[in-house]
């Protein structure tokens, strides 16, 4: 009997570390042949070049799909949408897959699932269910009615996909693959690296055996203009703290270069601070970065998923994680300067917080080869309104 093929497409960083125990373990499923599609921003340097640490961690590449237009703007946005379906169909045919695997918002995943849709390929939905701001709750609930099954992180996205009218049986919850990374850093803590010296980066050196901060500040599609007047806003109450900070460079959303104009014209005016920036880590390391840190600053769902299992405490700002479902580490602010340093002085007072597992325990990526592995494919989907 032949391996079914399943096809993933990665599109972006962040993509990889939340699927890539699924990855792994489809790889190594002995009823499953991995099609691996590296696109997108994961594949420029850029913003960080994720398919460095795909090679590294052993896993083969199928395909290579570039299809990002320069310029962060939301035309841009939509263009390389258009070509991520133009390549990505190209793609599908030549590879034939049985299942295709999308993850996510991310603008570009709207791409393969248009492209897999209408080439009659049964779509499988990673992380559906969900509720934020910005222009991924469209994009996200526009992938789940275009999805024939769905793997959810947890029972509160199960029944948001049934109020959608998804039928209850193509809704398998296998938690989230990243906090299968997660729970490997807690078992494994100890932080065996220096981060500057590893992944280079800008800025000053930052010793990590000392208190230090993590910034992940992203735009906000829906508020692009303002990216650049919020990044500027977040430097400017980092600075004031005076804690040495590592901060990650933004995603390549519409504003991103109005943020990465913010923090450029920051190093120009104080070349000597207590920042040093980066654009990726790999994933184990980005975590243990996280769990020995004092606190995580931003607006990145890695502080509402992968810092709740780690017990890191966040000070979420503005509306990029708006109603996504949120442990007790998260404090929420506006982009109000002395409202964002109050409540990081808060986190910081409050230390460490009790881990919670309202995203999975670990064991993700197993449960998502193995439903991947047994379900019934279809492509005739009925909605249950």
């Amino acid at each position: 009997m032949s391996k079914r093929k399943v096809c993933v497409v990665v599109t972006a960083r962040a993509s990889y570390s939340r699927i890539k125990t699924a990855l792994i373990a489809i790889q190594n499923h002995p009823d499953l042949e991995l099609q691996l599609v590296v696109a997108a921003s994961a594949l420029l340097d850029k913003y960080g070049s994720a398919v460095n640490y795909i090679e590294e961690d052993g896993l083969k590449i199928s395909e290579r799909v570039f299809m990002v237009i320069e310029g962060a703007t939301l035309a841009t946005s939509a263009k390389s949408t258009g070509i991520g379906i133009v390549e990505l169909s190209t793609t599908f045919d030549n590879l034939k897959p049985d299942v295709v695997c999308t993850i996510g918002d991310r603008y570009e995943t709207m791409a393969t699932a248009i492209a897999a849709s209408y080439m009659n390929i049964p779509l499988v939905h990673i992380q559906g269910g969900e509720v934020t701001g910005n222009i991924d709750e469209k994009v996200r609930h526009a992938i789940s009615k275009l999805a024939d099954i769905h793997l959810v992180s947890n029972e509160d996205a199960k029944e948001r996909l049934i109020k959608l009218g998804e039928f209850e049986d193509k809704i398998y919850v296998t938690g989230c693959p990243s906090i299968d990374l997660a729970k490997d850093v807690l078992d494994n803590p100890e932080m065996d690296f220096d981060p500057c010296e590893k992944y280079g980066g800008v800025g000053s050196y930052i010793d990590s055996a000392k208190p230090y901060l993590v910034v992940m500040q992203h735009p906000v599609t829906t508020e692009y203009s303002n990216a650049k007047s919020q990044a500027k806003i977040l430097v400017e109450v980092i600075h004031e703290l005076d804690i040495n900070t590592f901060w990650f460079w933004p995603n390549p959303d519409a504003g991103s270069d109005g943020t990465s104009n913010a923090l450029r014209s920051y190093r120009e005016e104080f070349p000597n601070n207590k920042l040093r920036f980066f654009k990726n880590m790999e994933g184990r390391d980005f975590l243990k970065l996280l769990l020995h840190s004092k606190c995580l600053i931003g607006n990145s769902s890695v502080g509402i998923r992968e810092c709740s299992f780690l017990g890191v405490p966040v000070v979420n700002i503005g509306s990029r994680q708006n109603r996504r479902l949120r442990a007790h580490n998260v404090l929420d602010v506006d982009f109000d300067k002395e409202h964002i340093k109050d409540a990081v002085l808060k986190q910081l007072e409050k230390g460490r917080i009790e881990s919670e597992s309202i995203y999975g325990s670990g064991n993700a990526g197993k449960n998502i080869a193995d439903v991947i592995s047994k379900i019934e494919l279809s492509i005739n989907k009925v909605i249950s309104y």
